[in-house]
């Protein structure tokens, strides 16, 4: 056999030379494959890595960005009261009227999450205190105005001479466009998270359409297509509250379902224009309208209203962290499990102190907050909502605990209790 040499001389006739040429070519020629292989690998490498820094890059723009927004928020928010001139006021139907509010020292308002509310601080004839009152914003949020629509508190017609309420009078009867008002800054956990896009069903009953309004407004102006069910309940066209700026809404984004409920419909009222049902607001309606139950639910009105429907929603299987309510006043306030008779007897046991006053008494567990047992032994205790929001009930705690029978929409601070709505856990001295 011959030697592989060999047969290469062979091959090429004893021309080794050429064969190394050949060889050398195809050497070069790999080698220059390799080299411009390896250059479009680095090249395209460097391209990646030069997107990932400028993606990188933008990303901590926005992010900046976002912190500088943030923070001149922050700049913009301020402690305590702050004056507010009335721009103009609008009659909007019987008994309810929108006021506009700008700052008095003419600077940029914060932000607000759409379903926050300002508070009122009122210094009214015959009263001896300045009256304390919340009100949601019933508009998204503006740089230079603030909206709020406030309804006159009509006595009960079963109630023999019960008076109207006397802040909502006082804005719907004698507030007028330039008046001053003292007003603290938007608060309140109760709003819409603008960051999500799931559905959600927008759930009133008269002027507690007011957050409602915030939140659809917010969503129509965010430019998302996100599926709006509202539902608005009252008696007749008369107390139908922004009646034309929700039917223009309604008619110009189809991702908003209106679904307006009259219970003593007007004879001048027509069904299928002023309004879709004849009857309530109720579960039994989004059963026959909603594909499912699968969506968020935000709801305010009057106490019974609330109850209804957030009793009902939990019957339907709606999970409690998908039900969102705004509480103002204590029929409003989703109330704790009622006490065994056991439990009773132990509570009653327990003492509460009223520092200041230097009176003792034995908690009565019938009654529902500190306020309402501050308030039936003669103890005064400011208070404005009543219901957890706008912090005026707040007092120290000497010693002792202290349970809330709902959430709270003001934060107390550490050491102290929003009093209209927790009760004593164990004996409690408070400086009240």
């Amino acid at each position: 056999m011959q030697s592989l040499m060999q047969q290469v001389q062979n091959l090429f006739g004893g021309n080794t030379g050429l064969l190394f040429g050949y060889l050398l070519l195809g050497l070069l020629s790999l080698y220059a494959a390799l080299l411009c292989y390896g250059t479009f690998r680095r090249f395209a490498f460097e391209r990646q890595q030069q997107a990932l820094s400028r993606e990188r890059l933008k990303t901590e723009i926005l992010v900046a960005t976002a912190r500088s927004k943030e923070v001149e928020q922050i700049k913009l928010v301020w402690n305590g009261y702050r004056k507010f001139q009335v721009v103009k006021k609008i009659c909007e139907c019987e008994d309810v009227h929108s006021f506009y509010l700008a700052p008095h020292d003419g600077r940029a308002l914060p932000q607000f999450k759409p379903g926050q509310y300002i508070t009122f601080q009122l210094n009214l004839p015959g009263q001896s205190k300045p009256v304390i009152r919340c009100y949601s914003l019933s508009d998204c949020s503006r740089p230079d105005l603030y909206r709020v629509t406030i309804k006159k508190a009509l006595p009960p017609p079963d109630c023999e001479g019960a008076k109207c309420g006397i802040a909502s009078s006082y804005f719907c009867d004698t507030v007028k466009t330039g008046d001053i008002l003292d007003v603290k800054a938007p608060a309140g956990h109760f709003f819409l998270d603008l960051s999500e896009e799931k559905p959600v069903v927008l759930i009133s009953g008269g002027v507690g359409i007011t957050p409602m309004v915030s939140m659809l407004n917010a969503i129509i102006e965010s430019g998302q297509k996100r599926e709006v069910w509202f539902f608005f309940g009252a008696r007749s066209r008369k107390d139908h509250i922004l009646k034309d700026h929700l039917e223009k809404i309604a008619a110009e984004h189809d991702s908003v379902r209106m679904h307006v409920c009259y219970s003593k419909p007007g004879k001048d009222d027509t069904k299928g224009k002023d309004y879709q049902h004849e009857g309530r607001v109720s579960v039994e309606l989004f059963k026959q309208l909603l594909p499912s139950n699968n969506y968020d639910y935000f709801l305010c009105g009057p106490g019974p209203f609330m109850s209804s429907i957030t009793e009902s929603l939990a019957a339907w299987g709606v999970p409690d962290a998908n039900v969102h309510f705004e509480a103002f006043g204590p029929a409003s306030v989703k109330k704790a499990a009622p006490t065994s008779s056991s439990d009773t007897m132990m509570l009653s046991k327990i003492t509460v102190t009223f520092g200041k006053s230097n009176r003792t008494h034995h908690w009565d567990p019938s009654l529902g907050s500190l306020l309402d047992f501050a308030e039936a032994r003669g103890i005064k205790i400011d208070a404005g909502c009543r219901a957890g929001n706008c912090g005026t009930c707040m007092v120290a705690i000497k010693s002792g605990d202290v349970e809330y029978v709902t959430s709270q929409g003001a934060s107390a601070e550490t050491g102290s209790c929003l009093t209209c709505i927790c009760k004593p856990k164990s004996n409690l001295v408070i400086d009240a």
